[in-house]
């Protein structure tokens, strides 16, 4: 028996997912952009795609660019909104607990001469709504913030942006990072007040290479303020070069297959709940995050003299279980989430993060739980 716990990092694809991607190789495989009928067909699935993603988002289809991923998505936000904004400000506002790839981004515009303010967490990874509306002001042009965070499941209070933005009276465009929290809550962009949101595919048991991105068409923003690369007329220019169809097929099959948001939050919670219970047994075991995040994540310390990467490398070998130490993109380097809430150097070297999908089971978390103890018990941290 194995048991996966690192579904923050990737899901497994469903069935639906891997044979909406086979059709489209073996069957569809016509180029979208041609005008005869293997292209037509293969764009008539493209539209539909777009379609499936516009409805989970409650947005138009128009609203909808395709990308290779949250990253691509998070970068094409940033850079376009400040593009687009910067004649009116310099201010840009972000956490500093954010995915690499808004971080990145923002570090490099302040390379180019903006404001970043970075909003620091709590030890539990909380952000207030107080410190936004402190930091929000008439220079401010953009305003970047996850829904879940993606290491602690921090909620972010994104529901709070479009208030902050109009006590400001501030021309900031709104954009919310929710590669975590898509398909896990429900996300209305115009109930957020967001002019722009990055999604994902293989959080959500989709083919990996695949994202969207919205865009508000009441924004008034041009394509020109988002487009990084030219030489075609696909995805509004923002994106030229032929579509992944297959990709994109099977990123819309993944989102049809997703279950019902209320029924599976009952079910990760329940497992959530019978995770905590079981690993609150151990002596020496922390929670860095509360019962207030995302039951989707479980961020734990553990007391043992090894530190994370040991620890998984362990699990993983010995043991058929599989976590993470944290952002998979981060590639092995210590957690800036974790670091910003001000733990210590020893919680953050011994931290891992087990998080769920609607195909785990307490068998999986039982194997998880008597692994650690084994582990804990083979690799005391008396040893240090």
């Amino acid at each position: 028996m194995t048991a996966y716990l690192d579904n923050s990092a990737t899901t497994k694809p469903c069935i639906e997912c891997a044979d909406a991607v086979a059709n489209m190789l073996l069957n569809n495989w016509g180029n979208p952009s041609s005008l005869h009928n293997l292209g037509i067909n293969a764009m008539k699935e493209i539209i539909t795609a777009r379609s499936v993603i516009a409805d989970s988002l409650s947005v138009s289809s128009e609203e909808i660019i395709f990308t290779s991923g949250g990253t691509e998505a998070n970068n094409l936000a940033l850079f376009g909104a400040v593009k687009a904004r910067k004649r009116l400000g310099k201010r840009i506002v972000t956490t500093a607990v954010e995915h690499e790839s808004v971080l990145q981004s923002a570090q490099e515009l302040e390379k180019q001469g903006f404001e970043v303010i970075y909003l620091k967490p709590d030890a539990t990874g909380n952000i207030t709504k107080e410190q936004l509306f402190d930091v929000v002001n008439k220079e401010t042009i953009l305003v970047s913030m996850m829904y879940i965070n993606n290491e602690v499941g921090t909620i972010m209070p994104v529901d709070a942006l479009k208030r902050a933005v109009k006590k400001a009276d501030s021309p900031a465009l709104i954009h919310i990072d929710c590669v975590q929290a898509y398909g896990k809550v429900s996300i209305n962009a115009k109930k957020l007040g967001a002019d722009l949101i990055s999604v994902s595919a293989h959080k959500i048991h989709g083919p990996k290479g695949i994202g969207a991105l919205y865009i508000n068409k009441e924004a008034n923003l041009t394509d020109q303020n988002f487009a990084q690369s030219f030489g075609g007329e696909q995805e509004k220019r923002i994106r030229p070069g032929t579509e992944s169809s297959p990709l994109i097929a099977g990123f819309s099959a993944a989102v049809r297959a997703l279950s019902n948001i209320n029924e599976q939050k009952k079910l990760i919670n329940g497992l959530n709940i019978y995770a905590r219970e079981q690993l609150s047994k151990i002596d020496g075991i922390r929670f860095n995050n509360n019962e207030n995040a995302s039951p989707y994540i479980i961020n734990i310390y553990i007391p043992t003299f090894m530190r994370s990467q040991t620890i998984l490398q362990e699990l993983s070998s010995n043991y058929n279980v599989y976590v993470s130490n944290g952002s998979a993109c981060a590639k092995g380097k210590k957690s800036h989430v974790l670091n910003a809430m001000g733990l210590d150097g020893e919680t953050i070297d011994k931290s891992i993060r087990i998080s769920f999908c609607r195909y785990n089971t307490k068998e999986e978390i039982d194997l998880f739980v008597n692994a650690i103890k084994d582990l804990i018990k083979n690799h005391p941290l008396e040893k240090i």
